[in-house]
C-alpha cells in the first residue's frame, strides 16, 4: 500500500514522458520537467538564491523554487544522471530532433551540445556492456548513438525501425547491462553493445521500457497493452482502453521485488504485481500522468515514488505500514474486493444456470432424438486444423489459409482466433449465417511481417437444432515464412540478387529448418545436396531461391557472406544522392538565415534610431524592410523544415540499408559490416559503401 506524503501544485503544463529526477548538485534531489514551449522547468525546493542569470537558465517570475531552461526548439526526450562519475553529481540531458544538450545544472553552463542527423526520440544513460564510463544513448531515426560525458561518439549502431523507447537491463544475467530498444515496426531488440541477442515481436509501437529485479523488465504499448518479460518470455499483459504515458519499476511492498508502476492517459495511476499484473494498488489525478520518477524529494532518507500530472500537479508517495490501517486507500481498496467477489459470485451463478440448461437439454435431447434432434455431440468428435497457400485468383488475393472441420457430422457453429499482429484487435470471429453451416470452416491470414504466430483456436460445435455448443480450444502455429508459396524453378527467371554463403550447415539440418518454417504440401520431398528450392511471395509474387550444396558439421558462430541486390542498391545509390543535395540545401539555408538575421538587427537599430529621433518616414520605411525580412525568414524556415523532414526519410533507408547488411551476417562479421559501413558514409566514399555491403569488407 502507498500512502501520499506530499503533494505539489506546479504552475507550469507538462510535455508526457519528459520528467526526471537528479541530484544536479550531488545532494539535492531536483524534478526537472520539459514544457511546451522549448524550455525545461527544474523545480529545487530545497536551495535559495541559486545563480541563474549566467547562461540559458533564468529564474521563474511566478516561483522562486523553479528555474527555466531555454533550449528554443521542440523537445523530444529527457533524462538525468551521473555522466561523468568524477564530478559528483548528475547532469540533465535534453534531445531534440537535431541535438542534444548536455546541461550542467549546478553551474549553469553546457557540458557538450552535439548534433545528431538521426533525431533523438527516446534517451537513458548509463553502464552498457564493457564500456567503462557512463554513455548517454539516445535512439532516433532507425539509428543508435551512445556519447561520453566529453560529447565523444562512443557507441553506433542501427536498429530496425524508428526507435521510441530505451533502457538498460542485465538480460542475460552476466552482470553487464544489455541495451532494450522498442521501435515503431512493434519489436524490442536486445543489444549486447552492437550486437543483437534477442528480438520480441508485439503488437503495437513500443512506447516504453522499464527495468525491473534480474533480468525482467517492464514494457507499455501504443495501443494501451502493458505487460513484463522475463527474457524473451513474456510473464502477463494486460491492455487497456486508456493509453500507458510512464512505466516505473518500484518496490512499494518492501519484498525486495519491484512492482510495475504504470501512469495512464486518464489520470489514474496503479501498480501491479510483476508475477500476476493483479493491481495492489491505485489512484487518480484530474489530468493525464507525464511521468513517475523515484527520489528523497524530502531529504528524510526515505524513498519516494514521485508521479507528475500533465497540469504540473506532483504527489510523492511512501509504504505505508501497519499504522495506517484503516486510511481512504484501504477503504478504497476493501471496496474493489467485495466488487471483484460480487463479480465471482454472478459469474459463478452463471455458470450454475447454464450447467441446470444443459442438463434440461439433455433430458430434451433424449425425448426428441426420435425425431432426429440432437443436442449432445458423440464423445469421439474431434477438431481438426490444417494450414495451406492458397495463390488466390490474382497477387491482390494470395493468402494463407486456415481450415477447420470437424471428423464426423457435426457442424460448427462459430470459430474464434485469437493471434498477435495478424487481425486487428488481435482476435477474429467467424460466425456462419444459418443457410451455410456446415463441419467446416476456412479463414483467410495475411500475416504481415516474417515472424511465427501462434494461433488460438476456440471453435463451438454441435448440430444446427443444438442450443448448447461444445467448445473445442487448441493452438496451432503459423510458421515464420507462411506467406512463401513453393514454386517450380522453371516458373518464374531467377532472381539476380543473391546471397552466397558457406555454413558448415548438415544438409539434414536445412531440410528440417525448410519444413518448419515454410507451408510446404505434404508429398514435398528434397533429394541428397546440391538441390534447389523455390519459391514465389504471397505478397508481391517476389521469387525466393534457395540452393543447397553438400555442407559439413553444424558450427555457425560466424558467418561472412558474399550478397549482391543490384535493384536494391540502385535505389540506395539515388537515396545516397539525394541525402547529398539535402545536407547541401540545409548548409545553403542555414548561411541565408544567419545573414538574414544580422541584417534584422542591424534593421531593428537603424529603425529606432529614426523613431527616437522622431523621423517617422525613415522608421516606416525600415519596419517595412523589417516586415518582409521577417517574411521571407518565415519562408526560409518552413523550406528548411520540409528538407529536414526529407532528409530524415532518406537517412532512415540508409540505416535500414546497413541494418539489413548486418542481419546478412552471423557473429564478428556482422559488428564489422555495420562499423566498416559507417566510416564509408563519413568519409562519403560510396562505392565502398556497397563493396562493404556485397563482400562485408572495405579490402580489396
Amino acid at each position: 500500500m502507498l500512502v501520499p506524503v506530499f503533494t505539489l501544485k506546479l504552475n507550469h503544463k507538462i510535455l508526457p514522458r519528459m520528467v526526471a529526477l537528479g541530484r544536479y548538485d550531488g545532494t539535492h534531489p531536483c524534478l526537472a520537467a520539459a514544457t511546451q514551449a522549448g524550455k525545461v522547468f527544474i523545480h529545487n525546493p530545497h536551495a535559495r538564491g541559486q545563480r541563474t542569470s549566467a547562461n540559458r537558465m533564468v529564474q521563474s517570475t511566478q516561483d522562486s523554487e523553479i528555474s527555466l531552461l531555454n533550449i528554443n526548439q521542440g523537445i523530444t526526450c529527457l533524462t538525468s544522471g551521473a555522466l561523468n562519475p568524477q564530478l559528483g553529481y548528475d547532469c540533465l540531458l535534453v534531445g531534440t530532433q537535431t541535438n542534444l544538450l548536455a546541461y550542467d545544472v549546478h553551474n549553469n553552463s553546457d557540458l557538450f551540445y552535439r548534433e545528431v542527423s538521426d533525431g533523438a526520440n527516446a534517451i537513458v544513460l548509463g553502464k552498457l556492456g564493457d564500456f567503462s564510463s557512463p554513455l548517454a544513448i539516445i535512439g532516433g531515426n532507425c539509428a543508435l548513438q551512445g556519447f561520453d560525458h566529453e560529447g565523444n561518439d562512443r557507441f553506433w549502431t542501427v536498429t530496425g525501425d524508428n526507435v521510441r523507447s530505451l533502457a538498460l537491463c542485465d538480460f542475460d544475467g552476466d552482470g553487464r547491462n544489455e541495451l532494450l530498444v522498442g521501435s515503431e515496426d512493434f519489436d524490442i531488440r536486445v543489444f549486447k553493445e552492437d550486437e543483437i541477442m534477442a528480438e520480441m515481436s508485439e503488437t503495437e509501437t513500443i512506447t516504453a521500457l522499464s527495468p525491473m529485479s534480474g533480468s525482467r523488465f517492464g514494457y507499455a504499448l501504443s495501443n494501451g497493452t502493458v505487460g513484463v518479460y522475463d527474457r524473451t518470455a513474456r510473464y502477463w499483459r494486460i491492455k487497456s482502453k486508456n493509453h500507458a504515458m510512464s512505466i516505473h519499476a518500484f518496490d512499494l511492498n518492501s519484498d525486495g521485488v519491484c512492482e510495475l508502476i504504470t501512469g495512464w492517459s486518464n489520470g489514474k495511476v496503479d501498480a501491479r504485481s510483476d508475477r500476476t499484473g493483479e493491481v495492489i494498488f491505485k489512484d487518480n489525478f484530474s489530468s493525464s500522468i507525464a511521468g513517475v520518477v523515484e527520489g528523497d524529494y524530502r531529504m528524510d532518507g526515505s524513498t519516494q515514488l514521485i508521479c507528475c500530472s500533465v497540469d504540473g500537479e506532483v504527489r510523492g508517495y511512501l509504504p505505508g505500514g501497519e499504522e495506517m490501517k484503516g486510511n481512504l486507500m484501504d477503504t478504497s481498496a476493501e471496496q474493489d474486493l467485495i466488487r471483484e467477489l460480487s463479480q465471482k459470485k454472478q459469474n459463478l451463478l452463471l455458470e450454475l444456470r447454464n450447467y441446470e440448461e444443459t442438463a434440461k437439454a439433455e433430458v430434451s435431447t433424449q425425448l426428441k432424438e426420435a425425431d432426429g434432434q440432437r443436442g449432445v455431440i458423440p464423445a469421439n468428435t474431434q477438431l481438426l486444423t490444417t494450414l495451406s497457400v492458397n495463390l488466390g485468383s490474382d497477387s491482390q488475393s494470395a493468402h494463407v489459409e486456415l481450415c477447420i472441420s470437424t471428423s464426423n457430422d457435426t457442424i460448427i457453429r462459430a470459430v474464434l482466433i485469437f493471434a498477435e499482429g495478424i487481425f486487428e484487435g488481435e482476435s477474429h470471429v467467424v460466425h456462419p449465417s444459418l443457410h451455410n453451416l456446415s463441419g467446416c470452416l476456412r479463414v483467410s491470414l495475411t500475416p504481415p511481417k516474417d515472424v511465427p504466430v501462434d494461433l488460438h483456436i476456440k471453435a463451438f460445435v454441435g448440430y444446427r437444432n443444438s442450443t448448447q455448443f461444445h467448445v473445442f480450444e487448441l493452438t496451432k502455429q503459423l510458421p515464420r515464412f507462411a506467406m512463401y508459396a513453393l514454386s517450380s524453378p522453371d516458373s518464374a527467371p531467377e532472381p539476380l540478387s543473391f546471397v552466397n554463403c558457406a555454413t558448415n550447415e548438415r544438409p539434414q539440418r536445412i531440410v528440417m529448418w525448410l519444413n518448419q518454417s515454410f507451408l510446404l504440401p505434404e508429398d514435398a520431398e528434397f533429394q541428397s545436396p546440391p538441390f534447389q528450392v523455390c519459391f514465389t511471395s504471397l505478397r508481391n509474387a517476389g521469387q525466393l531461391c534457395i540452393k543447397v550444396k553438400p555442407g559439413g558439421e553444424l558450427a555457425i558462430k560466424d558467418l561472412q557472406v558474399e550478397a549482391d541486390f543490384p535493384a536494391y542498391f540502385e535505389e540506395l545509390r539515388k537515396v545516397l544522392v539525394k541525402v547529398d543535395e539535402h545536407h547541401a540545401v540545409n548548409q545553403r539555408l542555414t548561411a541565408a538565415m544567419a545573414d538574414h538575421s544580422n541584417l534584422i538587427r542591424s534593421m531593428l537599430v537603424q529603425a529606432e534610431d529614426a523613431r527616437l529621433l522622431g523621423d517617422m518616414k525613415n522608421m516606416k520605411a525600415r519596419y517595412m524592410e523589417l516586415y518582409d525580412l521577417n517574411r521571407d525568414l518565415i519562408s526560409q524556415y518552413k523550406i528548411r523544415c520540409n528538407n529536414h523532414t526529407e532528409l530524415l526519410n532518406n537517412l532512415k533507408a540508409v540505416n535500414q540499408a546497413i541494418q539489413r547488411a548486418g542481419q546478412l551476417r552471423v557473429g564478428k562479421p556482422k559488428s564489422q559490416v555495420v562499423s566498416a559501413c559507417r566510416d564509408a558514409i563519413r568519409s562519403n566514399n560510396f562505392n565502398m559503401l556497397f563493396r562493404i555491403m556485397r563482400v562485408g569488407t572495405a579490402s580489396s
